[in-house]
């Protein structure tokens, strides 16, 4: 099922995730809607949050950034059917230079920024099947885990921008916010006047 997806100015996008236990209802079916929602959205990751729930809960799949004829093979071939669902993760360890990559985000449409980030990160997270891993990962794969860790914190990619840029692009957050976009995909926007 395609769920909408929380846009900018939403309270929920601010709040830390609570962590998941086994037993949360419907588990499997709402990784599946997630998915869907994702696809539907021709997005690469998606955090709980932004389909209105706060948990430590997101999922990635990369494989569309392995067609980006810039990048190397070896990298291309990492991004291959990186397809993966993090529970209650915790980043360990960020490490390597800062780099910039411009990010966009499904709950801020029409907005993208370039985005300075760690290389390589160490992370514990627990799959779909709630068996636990500690992973390293590096490049794009790193970036967009650190792009959806950063919603289960209560963080957003706007965050991150210099206070020149956050006044650059105040007028087009609060469009956001107001409903003002077109956007192709299913959204629930916070501050849209009722019976308009």
């Amino acid at each position: 099922m395609i769920l909408p997806i929380v846009a900018y100015g939403d309270p929920v996008l601010k709040k830390k995730g609570k962590e998941i236990t086994k037993d949360y209802p419907q588990f499997s079916e709402l990784i599946a809607n997630m998915f869907e929602t994702m696809y539907n959205a021709h997005g690469v990751g998606l955090a709980a949050p932004q389909i209105g729930l706060p948990l430590r809960l997101f999922i990635v799949d990369a494989e569309p950034f392995s067609e980006d004829e810039e990048l190397s093979e070896e990298e291309a071939n990492k991004l291959k059917g990186f397809k993966k669902v993090f529970v209650n993760a915790t980043i360990l360890e960020e490490t390597g230079e800062e780099w910039a990559f411009s990010e966009g985000c499904l709950s801020i449409p029409d907005v993208r920024e370039d985005v300075f980030r760690h290389e390589t990160i160490k992370i514990n997270y627990f799959d779909e099947n709630f068996v636990e891993h500690t992973e390293t990962y590096d490049g794009l794969a790193a970036r967009v885990i650190q792009h959806e860790y950063d919603h289960i914190e209560g963080v957003l990619f706007t965050d991150k921008l210099s206070s020149l840029k956050k006044r650059l692009i105040k007028g087009k957050l609060s469009n956001i916010s107001k409903g003002k976009i077109k956007s192709d995909y299913r959204m629930r926007f916070p501050l849209l006047k009722k019976g308009r």
